[in-house]
């Protein structure tokens, strides 16, 4: 999964610095050619069908009685149902969602990947992942926030619904990443001089 990933995170990326190139910041929030386009309308498929094996990774946690954690499983439920709800309208955002979701991902499935294997990992990746995850929440909700604004002005095409729930699960996932990552894990530890 994490070859699949990676190579989804060049595409995604290129196509998206290619938008932001040739059309702007504005053009690259609101564009729906990320589902239709000849390359990225086959990762988008691909993201959208990935949500489903990501889902079973959860599985393997339990069968490797590893913890799991309540934000992995909401998580994967709650992208696996949004990602499918969205994709068949096509909504604005779509291509930074994607764009967003592919190398962090790449990064934590590799690192997953690795571990499993038995490969120690430096600590700085995990803040390095934690941090990616942090930006890309925020800049999740910053698109919703855009998208909606545009939508008033007839630029972006969405509807409110879907932005309505795309927040509250970019929300949600900011916060529970901080109470994790902060709050009960490593970076709590770190940050109180333990």
């Amino acid at each position: 999964m994490s070859v699949e990933l990676i190579i989804g995170t060049v595409r995604t990326g290129r196509y998206m610095l290619h938008v932001l190139n040739t059309s702007g910041f504005k053009q690259s929030v609101c564009d729906q050619s990320f589902y239709n386009a000849p390359v990225s309308k086959f990762w988008a498929y691909a993201f959208v069908i990935s949500k489903a094996p990501q889902l079973g990774d959860t599985i393997f946690i339990v069968l490797r009685k590893q913890r799991l954690i309540f934000l992995q499983w909401y998580h994967h439920i709650t992208v696996l149902l949004y990602s499918w709800y969205s994709y068949k309208d096509q909504v604005a955002g779509g291509g930074w969602f994607m764009t967003m979701n592919y190398p962090v991902h790449s990064l934590m499935y590799s690192y997953s990947t690795l571990r499993a294997a038995g490969v120690r990992m430096p600590r700085p990746y995990t803040i390095i992942i934690t941090t990616m995850q942090i930006a890309q929440m925020s800049m999740g909700l910053t698109v919703n926030g855009l998208v909606y604004m545009w939508m008033q002005e007839g630029h972006c095409p969405s509807y409110l619904d879907n932005i309505m729930w795309s927040s509250l699960m970019y929300l949600s996932y900011l916060l529970l990443i901080i109470y994790q990552s902060y709050f009960k894990g490593a970076w709590g530890k770190c940050s109180k001089g333990e």
